[in-house]
């Protein structure tokens, strides 16, 4: 008796599980950010039986939007993929292949309203027509990071971050004189050094309004005011106050760790920071050159958005609207900023932060925010190129030689821009097809 009982029971979890739709997320997200993806899913699925996110890790953004294009040839793509602000111009381009995420939500017949997400966020996902394209998730911004530590050693101000480059200088050359060996880094050179620089002083990153304006766009950071920044970071190279530490975002565990006192990167490292500081560290809007008129403005978009990938069913849809609805609450997107660094995503879940003494009792983790909420200009409101990755790729190979004395800064610069422009005629001719 014991026995069909048994088989009974797991006859009927059977059923059970089977009548849930599952949904297949990849994602890019390791670490501490990780078990907040894995959470979302988690409370998501126990708030309702119909559906089941299934969270897939699929390596890092590059990886995973390979791994995704791939799958979607093959005929297996997930449901929704993860894609970080880089490849936005190509999923927009890929115009089979994805299903815009404002379609998704009416076709559901969810509640879905555009204007109740920040506009600096939003804008950027959006289509010249108005429609969003694709679910804003885990937004972020640059942000300068210091080690509050470090500098009482080095005799500076705990309080008070250097607010322009000519201040890092001159913060960096007297941690350098305490004995630190890394006084300065920076995680993702193109995003942070050039493209939220650009935006961040009113600047053209690229014509055409940095992409917005259409395909024939061409890079345009050789400006005497880029030369400049880029020469003044490879001197501080050559005399030990900026230690380039790699590629993408491999010197955020360099800060983290308290190897490098001083960093720019995204606000979304306050997740790891939190959970694995051993020092008392501080966040800070990205210094600027005071002599520069109209800066600072509003620095760009960074992080990813999730993409609704086409071919799917109709209650599979529904099921990813669900999702969405429920990453879009108040309260859920309000407690993912919080726990993450990432910018809140609704207007809602900012005020309600706010509401809640969140920023007054953790200094710093507003600046993201203030910093993305400043009135946009059409040279500041983000920067939306085809073959993006790579044009970023050939950036980094190009500063490289700049910062190990092998090229002037002009000449880096001006040879990125020619190989770069390469890779947008190449996406312009590319989408025309």
């Amino acid at each position: 008796m014991k026995t069909k009982l048994f088989a009974l029971a797991l006859a009927l979890a059977a059923s059970s599980a089977q009548a849930q739709t599952e949904i297949q997320w990849w994602h890019s997200m390791g670490g501490a950010l990780g078990e907040w993806v894995n959470d979302l899913a988690k409370d998501f699925n126990a708030g309702q039986k119909d559906y089941k996110i299934v969270p897939t890790f699929k390596g890092s953004y590059d990886e995973s939007m390979t791994a995704a294009i791939a799958a979607f040839r093959a005929g297996n793509a997930p449901h929704i993929l993860q894609v970080f602000e880089v490849g936005t111009a190509t999923m927009m381009a890929s115009k089979g292949a994805i299903v815009p995420v404002g379609q998704v939500m009416k076709d559901a017949g969810a509640k879905f309203d555009p204007a109740a997400y920040v506009p600096a966020v939003a804008g950027y996902y959006t289509a010249p027509n108005g429609q969003m394209l694709s679910f804003p998730f885990n937004s972020s911004t640059t942000v300068f990071y210091y080690n509050k530590d470090a500098f009482k050693a080095a005799g500076l101000d705990v309080n008070k971050a250097p607010t322009t480059w000519p201040e890092v200088a001159l913060a960096a050359a007297k941690l350098k004189a305490a004995g630190h060996k890394c006084p300065f880094t920076t995680s993702w050179i193109s995003w942070t050094q050039l493209e939220s620089f650009s935006a961040w002083h009113n600047t053209l990153f690229a014509t055409k309004n940095n992409g917005f304006g259409g395909l024939d766009t061409r890079l345009a950071f050789d400006s005497p005011l880029h030369v400049r920044h880029v020469e003044n970071l490879a001197n501080m190279s050559k005399q030990g106050l900026f230690v380039y530490k790699g590629r993408g975002n491999t010197a955020d565990a360099t800060f983290v760790s308290g190897e490098c006192a001083m960093f720019t990167g995204s606000s979304g490292l306050y997740a790891n920071l939190k959970r694995n500081a051993k020092f008392g560290y501080g966040i800070s809007a990205l210094p600027y050159y005071p002599d520069v008129q109209g800066a600072p403005q509003n620095t760009v978009i960074g992080g990813a958005s999730l993409w609704v990938m086409s071919g799917k069913k109709a209650p599979e849809y529904k099921g990813v609207a669900a999702f969405f609805e429920y990453l879009s609450k108040p309260e859920v997107a309000a407690k993912s900023h919080q726990r993450t660094g990432y910018l809140p995503v609704t207007k809602a879940s900012y005020e309600l932060t706010e509401k809640s003494g969140f920023y007054k009792e953790n200094p710093g983790t507003d600046v993201a925010v203030t910093q993305m909420i400043r009135k946009t200009t059409d040279k500041s409101r983000g920067v939306r190129l085809g073959n993006f990755v790579q044009v970023r790729t050939i950036i980094d190979e190009e500063m490289e030689q700049v910062w190990s004395g092998k090229k002037t800064a002009k000449e880096g610069l001006e040879t990125a821009i020619q190989r770069g422009n390469e890779q947008l005629e190449r996406f312009q001719k590319s989408a025309k097809l």
